[in-house]
């Protein structure tokens, strides 16, 4: 009938536009991957070029002179992104990574922004761990840099291992996509976003982390999904209430997370392992792994935690900083525990 559209040629048609749709969206983002991978490269080589041909260690200073004249000249020919400071970074990206295939194999997958950020950590580990989490979870530059600032690598459970421990388990997540609990939990979390004033009850703690409970996941790590807050749970006709309940996608469990305020006390072991027993009984299904508390306190005693063993169990308990200290202390605090830590393990290995 003339002026009836015929909605099966119509659907048809949209059938046939978003696969085509979808072919030119993969061809672009293929075609973006290729780019990239080799703008790196060309970075690289950048870098090397001017290392071994201009900036020698005896004619540093003639060697100044010249990248200046030649990102002059570069700039001139090709445009932007090729300033004093791009070529300094090129270098720098040769510097820190000499040879070419170890380059790639770490860095595969990174845009040149992430790389810039990357290569002034000092320590290689850190490197590979900021590389190697930045091409799973997908950060943008922004929450690269972010979590840098925020010194995330020191505050993992990983940094206080031995570093062959630490490189194995990030080769691990890398190839096998294998996440381990020294990956996830952190000492201390940084709380700072919730715009706490400077008196606050622990019911205040727990609204604000909801209020901004996106950003809280961000701190707590990819993979956690919330669940309940203030989930009853009945023991012997006594009701308990779990502050806040959140599930962990690749470590296949529940993670149960404490709010306290104050030092940690010996009796929230009591309260965390009733909570970890009840989900283990009555909510973990047979495939799943038995369930972690962290019981995030303002100051928690070592002596304490060690005499009830909490190092070894399901059971994490860490600081939370609702204001970060200044840097330098900061930084300090950070680099002391590490240290105190790795000191422990070797104790230990010495004593078996």
């Amino acid at each position: 009938m003339k002026g009836v559209i015929d909605m099966s040629k119509v659907e048809k048609s949209k059938g046939v536009f978003d696969k085509i749709s979808g072919l030119i969206e993969q061809a672009r983002r293929r075609v973006a991957t290729t780019i990239n991978q080799e703008m790196v490269i060309l970075y690289w080589n950048i870098g090397k070029t001017i290392k071994k041909e201009v900036i020698k260690s005896d004619r540093a200073k003639y060697g100044k002179q010249i990248l200046l004249s030649l990102s002059e000249e570069l700039t001139q020919r090709y445009g932007k992104g090729f300033t004093e400071q791009s070529l300094w970074h090129m270098i720098k990206f040769y510097e820190t990574y000499p040879i070419l295939s170890a380059m790639q194999r770490e860095l595969q997958g990174l845009s040149w922004t992430h790389i810039k950020s990357i290569i002034y950590l000092k320590d290689e580990l850190k490197r590979k761990f900021y590389a190697t989490l930045c091409i799973k979870e997908h950060w943008s530059t922004r929450t690269l840099q972010g979590r840098i600032n925020s010194m995330l690598y020191e505050r993992t459970a990983l940094s206080k291992l031995p570093a062959k421990t630490i490189e194995m388990q990030l080769k691990e997540l890398k190839e096998e996509d294998k996440i381990t609990p020294e990956l996830v939990f952190r000492d201390p979390y940084v709380l700072d976003f919730l715009e706490l004033s400077d008196t606050y009850s622990e019911k205040d703690l727990e609204s604000a982390i909801l209020n901004a409970l996106e950003k809280f996941i961000l701190e707590l790590g990819k993979d956690f999904y919330f669940v309940a807050r203030q989930k009853r749970i009945t023991v012997d006709n006594e009701d308990y209430y779990i502050d806040l309940l959140f599930y962990h996608r690749k470590l296949r469990c529940f993670v149960v997370i404490d709010l306290k305020l104050g030092k940690f006390k010996a009796e929230y072991k009591g309260q965390m392992e009733l909570y970890l027993k009840y989900l283990e009984k009555y909510e973990m299904d047979e495939d799943e792994n038995p369930p972690v508390g962290i019981i995030l306190c303002t100051k928690k005693g070592k002596e304490q935690i060690e005499l009830l063993f909490l190092p070894d169990s399901r059971i994490k308990v860490a600081e939370y900083l609702t204001r970060l200290p200044p840097k330098k202390l900061f930084v300090e605090k950070l680099h002391k525990a590490i240290r105190t830590a790795q000191l422990e393990l070797k104790h230990k290995k010495v004593e078996k």
